[in-house]
């Protein structure tokens, strides 16, 4: 497999300083990618990245992780417009461990010459001095050369300016290109396209201070056909986290993606193969009701991130609440997945002493709670076999519930027509 080649065909590929294909093509390379740990999980956004190392050490080369330790508690300017706040150390180390129970997931750590590696900055810069750093890195690389960067430019020219310490961080990125090249023999870097300016400074230093040489690779930053944001929804973003993002909210993330979209993700964020891809886009160009692209792409993503139990538990949740799935699959469920299930959903608290003597179906959905916003409507919807409870339709005005007919002992799901859901939780 050609590394550069497999990006190219993917439309994963954006820069590639002269000379890397070459190199590529000679032999095992070792190269990295710097990951943000800002958070104590990595979120979809990164995914393209983990991909691209993934596709690095199926072409037979060497992959190094470099979670960032200490450029965490600096933070990168690129495509910000404002400093980010600086982290503790403490936090920063909870960040960390999160990130690499991650990582291998998705990486080999253990396949021998190319094994994944993963590296820490802070090692290397915690003893290292402002007067040692300015000494061994500073004088290598002229302010002309720092100041003629796009992520200073944008900055100084905005109203909030940027501060020195955002201004030292691509030396300090640079050192680590530098550090790793010289410790590990990494020649070289990859990243998104915003970091080509940080990257590149990485290769000058590597130049002038270590006289070698080394190499950059940029992939495409990821955007929606729409304009808006990959990897955001209203509640945020969608993390790798199952604690964060529900398997369940991250399977319907992938499978609402546009048919414009999906076919550019399904070729970023799967490992199927181009003659799959091709078969999946001319089964969707041929049914796009169908949705082939995204249930694939949803599947293949989900099991890989979360495991194949999760992947058909989401299934579920899914045609629990637009198919044919019986209220019973509740409880299977634990009371965080109950809560990501019904997120969005309208939800309303009863007390259990107050179920526990029963209450009229009336009551109960337009007085103790505000399904219906009168008990005329509710009389009128359940009259007209429009409403349910457990996924059952209620038969008549004087249907009496109490505790008994609790899902879980905590729960009753309750419909007005098919598709509107309320959530009641008898606490």
């Amino acid at each position: 497999m050609n590394f550069v080649e497999e990006l190219r065909w993917r439309g994963m590929l954006h820069d590639i300083m002269p000379g890397t294909e070459d190199l590529l093509n000679k032999g095992m390379v070792s190269g990295y990618i710097g990951f943000d740990p800002t958070a104590d999980s990595l979120h979809v956004g990164s995914l393209a990245q983990i991909m691209t190392m993934i596709h690095f050490q199926r072409a037979g080369h060497k992959p190094f992780a470099l979670v960032g330790g200490a450029t965490g508690m600096v933070g990168d300017p690129s495509g910000k417009s404002q400093e980010r706040n600086l982290l503790s150390e403490d936090v920063l180390q909870l960040n960390l461990a999160g990130i690499k129970s991650q990582l291998e997931k998705f990486l080999d750590f253990d396949c021998g010459a190319n094994s994944a590696q993963m590296v820490n900055n802070y090692d290397w810069f915690k003893d290292f001095t402002f007067l040692d750093f300015i000494r061994e890195v500073g004088k290598h690389i002229t302010v002309n050369y720092m100041m003629a960067k796009d992520s200073v430019k944008k900055r100084l020219e905005g109203e909030t300016g940027m501060s020195f310490t955002e201004f030292t961080y691509q030396l300090v990125q640079g050192y680590d290109f530098y550090y790793l090249w010289k410790n590990h023999n990494c020649a070289l870097q990859m990243g998104g396209s915003d970091q080509w300016g940080n990257i590149v400074t990485g290769t000058e230093l590597v130049r002038r201070k270590g006289v070698g040489e080394a190499f950059a690779l940029t992939t495409q930053l990821i955007k929606k056909s729409d304009g808006t944001k990959f990897g955001k929804t209203e509640g945020g973003n969608i993390w790798l986290d199952a604690e964060k993002t529900s398997p369940y909210k991250f399977y319907q993330f992938w499978l609402n993606t546009s048919d414009a979209d999906a076919k550019t993700y399904i070729r970023i964020f799967t490992l199927f193969d181009r003659e799959t891809i091709e078969a999946l886009e001319a089964e969707q160009d041929a049914a796009p009701h169908l949705r082939v692209l995204q249930k694939a792409l949803a599947k293949d993503i989900t099991i890989r991130v979360h495991g194949e139990a999760a992947y058909e538990k989401a299934i579920k949740s899914s045609e629990f609440l637009f198919g044919n799935i019986g209220i019973e699959f509740l409880s299977e469920l634990n009371d965080d997945e109950v809560l990501a299930l019904f997120e969005g959903v309208p939800n309303f608290n009863i007390s259990q002493s107050e179920l526990q003597q029963g209450i009229n179906v009336v009551d109960l959905l337009a007085a103790h709670t505000a399904v219906f916003s009168s008990k005329g409507e509710a009389k009128k919807m359940i009259q007209g076999g429009g409403a349910a409870i457990n996924k059952v339709k209620i038969n008549s005005i004087e249907d009496v519930y109490n505790t008994d007919t609790l899902i879980s002992g905590k729960y009753l799901v309750a419909q007005k027509g098919k598709k509107n859901y309320f959530l009641i939780i008898a606490g």
